[in-house]
């Protein structure tokens, strides 16, 4: 059983960054696809961000292009999202999760999930 334990969220001005990461309990993370996902209230469940076992493809949604930052580092066995320009939008409970195959990482299930890091982006 993988645990994924997610850390870095809070509370930053509109244009402030934070850097989230997620440290997953076994090895085997480092061979899998990595997702961050975002739910704000009242709003369902979206993926952010996704990265293949050796970050050769990775995925944004368009609304976080070009400010926000995926990567890993499979010694460590964690999944860092690097969040710069944030916006009030962007407020949300961020959850980091692992499946065994990158392919079209919007869609499918994931099979572990963290508890989620609240970002709250104040304007």
């Amino acid at each position: 059983q993988v645990q994924l334990v997610e850390s870095g969220g809070g509370l930053v001005q509109a244009g402030g960054s934070l850097r989230l990461s997620c440290a997953a309990s076994e090895r085997s993370a480092g061979t899998s696809c990595m997702g961050w996902f975002r739910q704000a209230p009242g709003k369902e469940r979206e993926i952010v961000a996704a990265i293949s076992r050796s970050a050769g493809r990775i995925y944004y949604t368009d609304s976080v292009k070009g400010r926000f930052t995926i990567s890993r580092d499979n010694a460590k066995n964690t999944v860092y999202l690097q969040m710069n320009s944030l916006k009030p939008e962007d407020t949300a409970v961020y959850y980091c999760a692992q499946r065994s195959y990158y392919s079209d990482p919007t869609s499918g299930e994931y099979d572990y999930w963290g508890q989620g890091t609240q970002v709250t982006v104040a304007s």
